[in-house]
């Protein structure tokens, strides 16, 4: 079936003659590495943690089915502490509305990048990260290989997060389902973020809707832990959303989770996973730029 976006879309973001003269389409790619850029600053400008906190980063995802039940979503981390105490937030299947509605209710900083128009709901579809620490940088990653069927080519956003005074870097994903690209494109999907992230001096996050367990030994034969390995069943009968990382250790045998009950929010479960950073010299105050 060949889905057609609405007019009044057209000229959003100033995407001009290209998209105008798309037509109907399987999909509306947003392939401009600059944007659309969605960002705000909800979080509290000082921000006070425990000397233990210090020593931790919590880390979880969440993909929320085309932003359709965003009030569930937030009663969803509001209500479970090792999403309302997450330090990062990385999110799937969001649009601008949802992005700023869900960073102003938990009073977390953002940023988002769409990588598409989706022809289902025709609104603007992509990852965004969300943070209680001031993010210093942010950048949208494009993918290659553009799914079949749909021709739409993910994204991943990408942003460098001031932890406890410390820099990590964050990567936002979520990759193209199994039916719609080979293995070997996956493997390239995930080496563009990997390729990205080569040079970091940084800890790095992945953190995401994978559409894939498979491509976890993948990521781990390059480096990565794999804290989310054995947690079950996220989405239906498949464990696709997940939490890799460089640079960070697991703080305990039981610092990673999924929750079992999101009420409605969406088909996926949400993870979580807490990661050992050590000791910061000096104070547990940090006050924001």
């Amino acid at each position: 079936m060949v889905f057609c976006f609405r007019p009044t879309l057209r000229p959003l973001f100033g995407l001009g003659v290209g998209l105008l003269g798309a037509g109907c389409a399987n999909v509306v790619n947003l392939s401009d590495p600059s944007g659309p850029r969605f960002a705000g600053a909800h979080a509290p400008t000082t921000v006070v943690a425990a000397d233990a906190d210090a020593t931790t980063l919590r880390v979880a995802t969440f993909n929320v089915k085309l932003a359709r039940h965003v009030d569930r979503a937030i009663a969803v981390i509001r209500e479970t502490p090792e999403l309302r105490d997450a330090d990062v937030l990385a999110m799937q299947e969001l649009d601008e509305r949802a992005s700023e509605e869900i960073a102003r209710a938990l009073e977390l900083n953002y940023v988002y990048f769409p990588g598409a128009i989706h022809p289902t709901d025709h609104r603007l579809f992509g990852p965004a990260i969300l943070s209680r620490w001031p993010i210093d940088s942010a950048w949208k990653l494009v993918l290659p290989h553009e799914g079949d069927v749909r021709q739409q080519r993910r994204t991943a956003t990408a942003a460098v997060i001031r932890v406890h005074g410390r820099p990590v870097r964050v990567y936002a994903v979520h990759f193209e389902i199994q039916t719609r690209v080979s293995r070997a494109e996956r493997e390239d999907q995930v080496g563009a973020v990997l390729a990205d992230a080569a040079g970091a001096s940084e800890p790095v996050v992945i953190a995401g809707d994978f559409n894939s367990w498979t491509i976890g030994n993948y990521l781990t034969k390059r480096g990565f832990a794999w804290p989310t390995r054995d947690l079950g069943r996220t989405v239906l009968l498949f464990d696709w959303d997940h939490i890799f990382v460089r640079g960070l250790s697991v703080a305990r045998a039981d610092s990673a989770g999924v929750v079992r009950e999101v009420r409605g929010a969406s088909d996926h479960r949400p993870v979580w996973a807490a990661l050992a950073m050590g000791r910061q010299p000096g104070g547990d105050v940090v006050a924001a730029p």
